[in-house]
């Protein structure tokens, strides 16, 4: 008697209407309150836990998404290529399909090619039918239940980097050392998410100029911090790249080429901080970090007649600059490390 495999029944699914930041994350102040990840549990060795396996999980990101850059970078970085895999979303220009949320516009036939979804809206409401935020990446998902397990971009990077170690390359970096990750996890919880990661965003959907002005000062302050920090060590902290140095990478590649226009008159670029530049090239020099920055896709406007009077810069500059030329720039960042060839702690 041949015995088959009893995969999981896939439930069908009811999609919803994508919600609106500007119109459900607004708090009386006219300040930006980001929803709060709504799948969060755990991967590690209680009885409770996710487990890591290999060939278990798929992660969906998206190319103008930070939240969902770094777990990207980060499986890159550590060689998880082959124990989880990974697919991109986007949108299409039909606004019938846009107001279902990211769904996966880069495949020819409009479906992912593991799962054959036309949405990531569709592994949310097959986890969780009453579920009604937005839909967002990363979204790691179990590939055989074809729902989400997990969308906590607070803490996925940090799940690959420890539960997922056996299956990490043999020469994969230590990102995340038991010795610093209290001090990681301070400044990327205290420090990074509220006044870098998520301060761009405070001011992009504010709905006062209060509100707009508490980000504002908070994200340039905090840069001029960071800028004096690096000005005596090569990384965040010290020679190596840590979990930090990736959160704060995928903002600052998107500030100049994005973030700004939808801001109001800026303080400085990212170009005009000497050390933070410096620093932000000597990350695009690695291989992980280039090859999952689409410069073009994040700077792309929305308006795709040039020719039209009041067109934005982005709509009609962005395809013919030369990103990498500009951010393959020699950063003369090596003098500030003892071990200036070797970027990555390697245990």
């Amino acid at each position: 008697m041949i015995m088959t495999e009893n995969k999981p029944t896939i439930k069908p699914v009811t999609l919803k209407v994508r919600p609106v930041e500007t119109k459900t994350e607004i708090d009386e102040r006219g300040a930006f309150q980001r929803q709060p990840n709504h799948f969060t549990r755990p991967f590690g060795d209680g009885p409770d836990d996710l487990k890591a396996e290999a060939g278990k999980y798929r992660l969906f990101w998206a190319r103008g998404c930070h939240w969902s850059n770094r777990a990207s970078i980060v499986r890159e970085l550590l060689g998880l290529e082959d124990a989880i895999s990974v697919n991109q979303v986007g949108h299409t220009e039909d606004p019938e399909r846009r107001k279902y949320g990211w769904e996966f516009a880069y495949e020819p036939d409009g479906k992912d090619p593991v799962t054959g979804a036309e949405y990531l809206a569709e592994f949310y409401y097959r986890a969780d039918p009453d579920y009604t935020g937005r839909t967002t990446v990363p979204a790691l998902i179990d590939v055989d239940k074809q729902e989400v397990v997990n969308n906590d971009y607070h803490r996925l990077t940090n799940y690959f980097e420890v539960a997922f170690k056996p299956f990490q390359k043999p020469d994969a970096p230590n990102l995340y050392p038991e010795e610093l990750r209290k001090d990681i996890d301070n400044f990327n919880d205290q420090v990074l998410f509220p006044f870098v990661n998520n301060g761009v965003y405070r001011m992009m959907f504010a709905q006062s100029l209060v509100a707009y002005q508490e980000g504002f000062d908070d994200f340039y302050n905090t840069l001029d911090i960071i800028e004096k920090r690096l000005a005596t060590q090569r990384f965040l902290f010290g020679d190596y790249v840590t979990d930090s140095d990736i959160r704060l990478y995928v903002t600052l590649a998107r500030f100049d080429t994005h973030y700004y226009r939808n801001l109001g008159p800026i303080k400085n670029r990212i170009v005009d901080y000497p050390n933070i530049w410096g620093y932000a090239r000597d990350l695009y020099e690695i291989p992980a970090f280039k090859n999952n920055t689409y410069f073009h896709d994040i700077a792309r406007g929305w308006d795709t007649k040039k020719e039209k009077l009041f067109v934005d810069f982005n709509s009609r500059f962005a395809d013919d600059i030369d990103f990498d030329a500009q951010w393959s720039q020699a950063n003369n960042r090596r003098y500030l490390s003892k071990t200036p060839d070797q970027k990555f702690l390697i245990d």
